[in-house]
């Protein structure tokens, strides 16, 4: 199925607009960002108090949250637990211990809760050293990911230059959606660096495919200016582009708006990669090896006769 059956658009002629555009959102993250000394970072990563409350039956979540938040507690996390009624409370470190604070939680539930009967099952405090641990991994998981997509994408097409691009772009959504976040004042959990992560795969995907439309449309008019391929093989691509994007971001748009709060932010993170996601295999991807060609051979590039490794 297409969206467009042919489109002529001029993306290499609109570059110079879309980096505007990407400084505008880049450079508002980042001002956010050394604004509030780094981007709000979760229980899972700054350390706080865990409380594990169990009930005598099921009790739906959304009432936990909202006697929770009536006594001071709106920024818990709430998760459940499957196959029993219970429940994991997250909140940052108070002034209360840990102790106190599960008492607390659980004679406000009890009151305003009928037939519930919580019990403690368990009480501690996560320290900091565990959010270390975990921003390390986040951070080693990205990295690794970069370098591998840097080499697998060089070896498909040749080009490391290719690999470099592409993970310009990738980097370019991830710092967008810390940015977005930033700006909004969300929290960044573990949740929604998974939806990053998950993100990053799917630009890259998105960037693949452009980028081996351009590969055969090289071999197949080598003297063609480099500008009028790249065009070219985006705008074959567009239709399937804009229909993955928005069959994502349909079924994003309902788990961000009908999946609880638990997914709330997972959620946003995606809906906000889709569009950054697809917007840079579009308009960055491709352009910066454009744009990087001509710095190293402009009239070659211009006129045409682009080299194109076999």
């Amino acid at each position: 199925m297409q969206v467009f059956k042919k489109t002529n658009f001029d993306f290499i002629g609109m570059r110079y607009k879309a980096y505007i555009f990407s400084s505008l959102i880049l450079g508002a993250g980042i001002v956010s960002l050394v604004m509030k000394g780094g981007p709000k970072l979760g229980i899972d990563f700054t350390g706080g108090n865990l409380i594990q409350l169990a009930f005598k039956k099921d009790v739906p979540i959304k009432d936990i949250r909202q006697v929770l938040t009536q006594a001071g507690y709106g920024d818990a996390e709430l998760q459940e637990i499957t196959g029993r009624p219970a429940i994991i409370i997250r909140v940052p470190k108070g002034p209360s211990s840990v102790d106190s604070l599960a008492k607390d939680m659980q004679k406000d539930i009890a009151d305003k809760i009928a037939g519930s009967d919580p019990t403690v099952d368990r009480a501690e405090f996560v320290g900091p050293a565990v959010g270390r641990a975990l921003a390390d991994q986040a951070l080693s998981a990205i990295a690794w990911a970069s370098i591998l997509i840097i080499v697998y994408v060089g070896f498909r097409f040749k080009s490391t230059l290719w690999g470099i691009c592409s993970i310009v772009a990738v980097v370019h959504d991830v710092l967008s959606i810390v940015g977005i976040f930033s700006i909004l004042n969300k929290e960044i959990s573990v949740t929604v660096v998974a939806g990053i992560l998950t993100l990053a795969g799917y630009s890259m995907n998105d960037t693949i495919v452009i980028y081996d439309r351009m590969r055969e449309n090289l071999r197949l008019s080598r003297k063609e200016p480099l500008a009028d391929i790249i065009n070219r093989s985006v705008n074959e691509t567009l239709s399937r582009t804009i229909m993955t994007s928005m069959t994502v971001a349909i079924t994003l748009l309902v788990l961000f708006f009908f999946g609880g709060e638990v997914i709330h932010d997972f959620a946003f993170a995606m809906l906000w990669g889709v569009f950054v996601g697809s917007y840079s295999s579009i308009f960055v991807a491709a352009p910066i090896i454009y744009q990087w060609q001509v710095k190293e051979r402009p009239a070659t590039v211009i006129q045409g006769k682009v080299p194109v490794k076999k």
